[in-house]
């Protein structure tokens, strides 16, 4: 490795030596790069490690996201088979269209927390994947760039007659309608992953997790299935990480268990695994 190619050494190599002997020039060289070549050496071992990070509730709870079971919040106004399933959509789409511009307009007040920016952060250190089950875009908003959503984005639109019509909602008209159509004339509905339908993300995900060098689960019950079930796809050999405050039942016993929230237990997973 040229480590030269690391700016920061560059530039303080380039400074100091300005006004040195060529002897000086040598002899501070050798000494100075051989204090950067560990950390040099620890970068480029974990930038070919895999890691992959299951996301769920949790992680965007720290950001005022309402998780599915939390008292007093948007679900318990609305019961799940009214708004949350086809049949739902079927006998009343107007009332699951305001559901999602409701949730919709929530996200437009939300912020990514210190835990998305300290996973967008490690892609420095890593090679990341992130598999979320939340439907917010707060991990991209953070930075992140290989994030794959299980059930599906909140902030796209999906045709009722062709399901490979997706569109983007424009932030400044964020809300849908009926009478709202895709470009064959279907009405549009939320591009959720709705109880009962199936998750066409699960191969793909399963294929990024049997890859896996080293597994991290946020914010998940793991009682969600088939999200639940792609912990049985990493390697055995691959060190399990799950952050979460309260206790976590998994079929795995060689969990190492962050009982912390998301972004403290991030920053205490960044630790670990330097």
């Amino acid at each position: 490795m040229n480590y030269l190619h690391f700016p920061a050494i560059k530039n303080y190599i380039s400074i100091i030596l300005g006004c040195a002997s060529e002897n000086l020039k040598q002899a501070w060289l050798f000494s100075r790069l051989s204090l950067y070549l560990p950390l040099a050496d620890i970068t480029k071992k974990n930038m070919q490690k895999k890691l992959v990070v299951l996301t769920g509730a949790g992680m965007s709870a720290e950001s005022g996201i309402a998780t599915f079971r939390d008292s007093g919040g948007l679900w318990e106004q609305y019961p799940v088979e009214q708004v949350a399933t086809p049949e739902g959509f079927e006998v009343n789409p107007e009332l699951v269209l305001n559901f999602y511009n409701i949730r919709r307009r929530e996200l437009m007040k939300a912020i990514p927390n210190e835990g998305h920016y300290e996973l967008a952060e490690m892609e420095k250190e890593f090679d990341i994947h992130i598999i979320t089950q939340n439907i917010d875009n707060l991990h991209e908003q953070a930075g992140s760039t290989k994030v794959l959503h299980l059930h599906g984005e909140l902030m796209k639109a999906r045709s009722t007659g062709d399901d490979s019509l997706v569109y983007d909602i424009d932030p400044e008209h964020i809300d849908m309608h009926l009478g709202d159509t895709c470009e064959k004339g279907f009405q549009l509905r939320p591009h959720i992953v709705w109880f009962g339908e199936a998750v066409p993300m699960i191969h793909e995900a399963e294929k990024i997790c049997r890859q896996a060098d080293i597994f991290v689960i946020i914010g998940t019950s793991m009682n969600v299935y088939p999200a639940a079930g792609l912990l049985n796809d990493i390697r055995k050999n691959a060190p399990v990480y799950l952050i979460d405050p309260k206790d976590v039942h998994t079929n795995r016993y060689d969990i190492h268990h962050i009982q912390k929230g998301a972004s403290e237990g991030i920053k205490e997973l960044r630790r670990l695994l330097q």
